[in-house]
């Protein structure tokens, strides 16, 4: 229908979409930090400057420039026109776009897009009655029926059966217009470009269709029956399929059941069909890849509770560590991620076939929640009775922590760090700016510093504009700094604490671990000669002091001295930075109170004094 889409419905779409969904399919996507990067389509480059910020729902990238929205990509990334980017979009939430009077659509797209989903219909129903009629059928059959399959659910998963042969879909499609040309744009034909011939992509198969929220078929996969390789094979990227944004059995369990309250990620088409067959119907399996932030994303809009599912081997447990890592930054306060651990040997097929569907639910209900897989999985090779072990710990644990949205999950996983590290929150916090002075990001700054334009009209998009400052270091993250480097300094060269103000007049700065270089002066003042051994020895049994050995063993691995700087001069410089801050803050609480209250003589003679300072 032609007309004007409305922009409620496309502010409502932009709501729904999430952008990184909608790139991820077409720009090989890293995660950085909050962020996600890559190298930009837009333009040749061998180092990526491609950003998308999911928190902001844009892209930006600071090689070239280009920025936008999710509808803003489609449209320069596809070639695609403003309505067709909506129609596009829509397809991804499931929603049927509304017309007002107005602009006219692209029928000739829409023409090709119809056609394509009818083919891979027709497909199917090809499939389907392959299984029941096809003179090779017998083998197929006797697969099913060995791996425990009904007729029921075979139909219910819509499985079928390409049979040998390099043109049996070809002749079945013979009476279409165009059918060789439709099936190649849909994956189910291969071109020979050396012969200039083309044939069937799916032979001597059992067929798996993959269907979208609507329940529209998108692609396929096929199981071998033989010996040929690959075990599994999946359509390629087409218009209508996208592998990495789909999840197979999704539509079957929504169809299923109105009320899905969890969902089992596990890896194999027939480990959802057979969980299915033994009544477990909230499985879904990934198409070749490994669980996505936008497959969590996706899953996470339907279920409050998703459950991983792995062997219990090594690759089990490296897999599930990756799962780990990817949910971290995806998962939210009222959501849930467990981890469940099959014995060796075993799948989700073989095992519900063995054990029935209560013993395997139990498993699942006995799956360890993230949280308590994170701790297990980072303390069981650490030595947390020693300094050195903890602080190996901590290098590994903070950054992920740090990845995840702000919430209550977050605040009590910091706090059982606390427990393990005997750091405070402030320490921690120390400890995390620590570990970005070491190991800077050779990222480009992320998107989020810098400031869009206003919007565009929806019916007249432009690309936005950006300010390309970017914001400047907080203050506080200055101060913990500039502290951390004198401390440095003292820890690699301890006999210039002798020369070093007195521990005592850093007492009153207030500044981030200002107790830890004051304590660290004190104890060199104290007793000269010492160094970061003796310390270690002296403190390792103080309660007082224990907290500060972590910090110390961070702060101890960056080096301060650039070239031929001198170390002396650059500890009394920046001692003498840190106590002019002391003088500042004083100054301005001595000006604060004046306007408040009389000030004794003896703050009036101060702040004479450090007014006299000021200006000198």
């Amino acid at each position: 229908m032609a007309g004007r889409i409305p922009q409620h419905f496309i502010d409502d779409l932009l709501a729904r979409i999430n952008i990184v969904d909608v790139i991820d399919g077409r720009v090989k996507l890293k995660r950085a930090g909050k962020n996600y990067s890559g190298l930009c389509p837009f333009h040749k480059e061998k180092s990526p400057s491609f950003s998308v910020s999911p928190d902001k729902q844009f892209y930006y990238c600071f090689g070239c420039g280009a920025g936008g929205n999710a509808l803003g990509f489609l449209m320069e990334y596809d070639r695609l026109n403003f309505p067709e980017a909506v129609e596009e979009l829509a397809k991804l939430a499931g929603m049927d776009v509304p017309r007002e009077e107005g602009r006219p659509v692209d029928h000739q797209r829409e023409q090709r897009l119809k056609r394509q989903f009818e083919a891979l219909e027709q497909a199917n129903t090809f499939f389907q009655q392959q299984l029941r009629q096809s003179p090779e059928r017998e083998r197929a059959v006797n697969y099913l029926k060995q791996r425990g399959l009904s007729g029921q659910i075979a139909a219910a998963f819509g499985i079928g059966y390409a049979p040998p042969g390099w043109d049996n879909l070809m002749n079945h499609f013979s009476a279409v217009d165009n059918a060789t040309e439709l099936l190649e744009q849909s994956g189910m034909v291969i071109h020979n470009e050396e012969k200039a011939s083309h044939y069937d992509r799916f032979r001597d198969r059992i067929m798996f269709p993959i269907r979208d929220v609507r329940g529209r078929v998108l692609g396929f996969g096929g199981r071998v029956l033989g010996d040929d390789k690959p075990k599994y094979l999946n359509s390629p990227e087409t218009p209508t399929f996208h592998k990495g944004r789909e999840l197979y059995g999704l539509y079957e369990a929504r169809q299923h059941s109105n009320h899905l309250d969890r969902l089992l990620i596990v890896e194999g088409y027939m480990d959802v069909v057979s969980l299915a067959q033994h009544g477990i119907h909230w499985s879904v399996a990934t198409l070749g890849t490994a669980t996505t932030a936008q497959h969590l994303e996706r899953l996470f809009k339907l279920v409050p509770e998703v459950i991983f599912c792995f062997d219990g081997d090594q690759a089990g447990r490296t897999a599930a560590l990756r799962a780990l890592h990817t949910t971290l930054p995806v998962i939210k306060d009222g959501q849930e991620a467990r981890f469940l651990f099959l014995p060796d040997g075993e799948d989700p097929d073989t095992l519900v076939r063995q054990e029935g569907e209560a013993a395997f639910s139990e498993r699942v209900t006995q799956a360890l929640p993230l949280s308590e897989f994170f701790f297990k999985s980072l303390t069981e090779d650490a030595d947390l009775s020693s300094m050195d072990g903890r602080a190996r710990f901590s290098n590994t644990a903070l950054p992920l922590i740090q990845s995840m949205q702000p919430g209550l999950l977050k605040q009590m996983m910091m706090d059982r760090i606390c427990e393990i590290t005997g750091l405070s929150l402030e320490q921690l916090g120390s400890v995390i700016d620590l570990h970005q002075v070491t190991q800077p990001s050779q990222e480009q700054p992320p998107p989020e510093q810098y400031t869009p334009s206003p919007a565009p009209r929806y019916d007249e998009p432009r690309a936005p504009s950006y300010d390309p400052t970017p914001q400047r270091q907080s203050t506080r993250q200055q101060s913990r700094h500039l502290v951390n480097q004198a401390i440095s300094i003292l820890l690699h060269q301890p006999s210039l604490a002798t020369q070093a103000p007195k521990a005592e007049e850093f007492v009153l700065v207030d500044e981030p671990n200002i107790s830890v270089l004051t304590h660290l002066l004190e104890y060199l003042q104290q007793t000269p000669g010492s160094s970061l051994g003796t310390l270690l020895v002296d403190w390792q049994d103080d309660d007082a002091r224990r907290a500060d050995l972590m910090l110390l063993n961070e702060i101890s691995h960056l080096d301060p001295i650039l070239g031929n700087t001198n170390a002396a001069s650059l500890l009394q410089d920046t001692l003498k930075r840190i106590l002019a801050r002391r003088e500042d803050a004083q100054l301005d609480q001595l000006l604060k109170k004046s306007r408040q209250s009389p000030l004794t003589s003896e703050e009036k003679q101060t702040l004479q004094q450090l007014l006299i300072n000021q200006r000198n």
